[in-house]
């Protein structure tokens, strides 16, 4: 927090000047929920595998999000759809074409090659069978979310997407959510929440068949779920709460730099902002600007907190140290304000999604242009990337060999085999031109 009596939103550093204490409290976030929301949600999670429906009904109406049943009719979907305001309607088919048309540029390709003459290797990938998209709701409705989670996965040819989103206190879905699902011809929807949908897409009840994976974010309890019942089912990854990272410079318009720093923000009261630019007098500017901006948002008490608690500014001597910074941190956004924007851009390797320069805004990623604005939170953006097509399928390697291309390569089998005393591999390949060989010959026997 800001000292007493300051005006400050926001903590402002140099980046040279700061402690390794200081710059660990800035890069440790983490994705990971605390122990205690673990701890609760393996017990939801235990309850739902034994129980089933109605364990999932009972955590529904103790969490809230759930209703008795689950299952939202084509009915609902189609009255929703059928209501949809013709300008959200045309928004939706506008977002959905945009994301389809970029994700049909990641259709995986087969691949073959020769390692050796006769050994042969060839790479295949197949789409899952079923999968499971978790589209957060309740207390407002995420379209957007749904066509993130949804498209990419048909673009994949998943033979079948289960959605899973919570309902309100009077078992309501939001209706543009349910017209997206309309308009993508989605047909199992279910209205539930938290640890316990993870939990029922993961293990399956009697109603709900289980998933191959899950994906889609959500709130500290879904996360902790999907990461409980991993293994009996895959997922995307751990998602933590949404961030952003801007770099800037002295060209930079100090209310674009504010208005990129409070749309990620405004996401919750724990998600980070973070600016980093090697222009002091901007970082008073933006400061400035955001003071005027709060009051006008809707959501200006939840953006208190946020920038109060993990919003930083940090000033770097040169734009090399900026760039740098940001690979470190790894946002999930990374806004890119500065003279050379592309080239600054180019930099950045450890970001979900960047965005280049003064017409780039994140919001455009999260709704329009076709992009995935699932990314890789908490740091996790050094080994992760968006939420693509092939998240949606697996890869299998198909070997094929000639008898010439084995035995040219039965050396190295039956070397490496007797170095890690592993007889039965190297009798799997010596047997094919010998049916006799059934043991390791002694020194004595080959002399």
């Amino acid at each position: 927090m800001s000292p007493p009596g300051s005006s400050r939103l926001l903590r402002v550093r140099r980046l040279s000047g700061l402690e390794a204490c200081a710059r660990r409290q800035i890069l440790d976030r983490t994705a990971v929920p605390d122990p205690e929301v673990r701890r609760a949600v393996a017990s939801i999670c235990r309850m739902i595998r034994r129980d089933g429906d109605r364990a999932l009904a009972e955590a529904g109406a103790s969490y809230g999000g759930g209703r008795p049943d689950p299952r939202v009719t084509p009915a609902e979907i189609s009255q929703a759809l059928d209501n949809a305001e013709p300008s959200v309607r045309k928004a939706l088919e506008q977002a959905i074409d945009a994301v389809r048309r970029h994700h049909e540029t990641q259709k995986p390709s087969a691949s073959s090659h020769e390692t050796a003459p006769g050994v042969r290797i060839d790479r295949h990938w197949s789409p899952l069978r079923r999968v499971g998209a978790y589209v957060p709701g309740g207390k407002a409705g995420y379209p957007s979310s749904l066509v993130m989670t949804v498209v990419p996965g048909q673009v994949a040819g998943v033979g079948e997407i289960a959605v899973a989103t919570p309902c309100d206190g009077n078992g309501r879905i939001d209706p543009t959510l349910l017209a997206a699902a309309g308009l993508l011809g989605v047909e199992e929807v279910y209205a539930m929440g938290g640890a316990q949908a993870i939990a029922a897409l993961a293990y399956g009840t009697e109603s709900i068949p289980s998933v191959d994976k899950i994906v889609g974010p959500g709130n500290a309890w879904v996360t902790a779920a999907k990461l409980e019942v991993f293994g009996a089912c895959a997922i995307d990854l751990p998602a933590g709460p949404s961030e952003v990272l801007v770099v800037a410079d002295h060209t930079a318009d100090p209310r674009l730099v504010a208005i990129d720093l409070l749309c990620q923000a405004e996401h919750g009261p724990d998600s980070p902002a973070v600016l980093v630019t090697t222009d002091p007098g901007l970082a008073a500017r933006v400061e400035t600007e955001i003071a005027r901006l709060l009051p006008l948002l809707p959501r200006r008490d939840i953006l208190g907190t946020a920038l109060a608690d993990h919003g930083w500014i940090l000033i770097a001597d040169t734009i090399h140290d900026a760039v740098g910074f940001a690979n470190e941190y790894a946002a999930e956004h990374v806004s890119v304000l500065t003279a050379d924007a592309p080239g600054t851009a180019a930099g950045v390797v450890n970001a979900g999604s960047v965005y280049v320069g003064r017409w780039s805004p994140e919001s455009a990623g999260d709704y329009a242009t076709g992009a995935n604005h699932v990314l890789p939170t908490g740091g996790l953006a050094r080994s992760h990337g968006p939420l693509g097509v092939d998240d949606f399928g697996s890869w299998r390697q198909v070997q094929t060999l000639t008898r010439e291309g084995l035995a040219a390569i039965r050396p190295v089998i039956e070397e490496l085999a007797a170095a890690e005393g592993l007889d039965a591999h190297r009798m799997a390949a010596a047997m094919r031109f010998d049916p006799t060989t059934t043991r390791t010959p002694t020194d004595s026997e080959e002399a």
